[in-house]
């Protein structure tokens, strides 16, 4: 999809998913009606898949936050299936990557406390298809945690 410089404008403004249309037209120097159709062009694109809340995950409850490195015992289609597919039922898991490396997935976990991942640990993801070893790193501090990505760049190079 080629991108212009009215679509760069609109994704950025678009980190604050409340605005209206008129307010998002007004932010990006466009009139309502352009504003709302580039805006659709670029839902039905699949370049913006929705609009969602940020919720602080400490204030709902869920005071750790840990990335757990899992490496599973056959690299089979099937089996790599069946482990995405288990791991992608877990509410608890709120990011799953298949990943480079020594590992063969990374999972984003959120817990109440030690305790509870923990028990997730031992009884939810050690018990999923395959797996060979797990590894959690667990996040002392947020430094920057940012779910807003910098289209400036990349849409650039998108276009070429």
């Amino acid at each position: 999809m080629e991108f212009e410089p009215g679509d760069i404008r609109i994704l950025k403004a678009l980190g604050d998913g409340r605005l209206t249309n008129q307010e998002l037209a007004e932010r990006v120097g466009m009139s309502t009606s352009p504003c709302w159709r580039r805006v659709k062009k670029l839902e039905e694109a699949g370049v913006i898949r929705g609009y969602q809340a940020v919720v602080d995950r400490r204030a709902v409850g869920l005071g750790v936050l840990a990335f757990v490195r899992v490496q599973i015992d056959t690299h089979s289609h099937d089996e790599a299936e069946r482990f995405e597919r288990e791991v992608g039922e877990l509410e608890a898991v709120i990011a799953c990557y298949s990943i480079a490396g020594e590992a063969d997935f990374l999972l984003q976990v959120v817990a109440a406390d030690l305790d509870s991942y923990a028990e997730f640990a031992m009884t939810v993801i050690r018990r999923l298809p395959g797996i060979k070893e797990m590894h959690t790193m667990f996040v002392l501090k947020d430094i920057k945690a940012s779910t807003i990505l910098p289209v400036q760049a990349s849409a650039a190079s998108l276009s070429r």
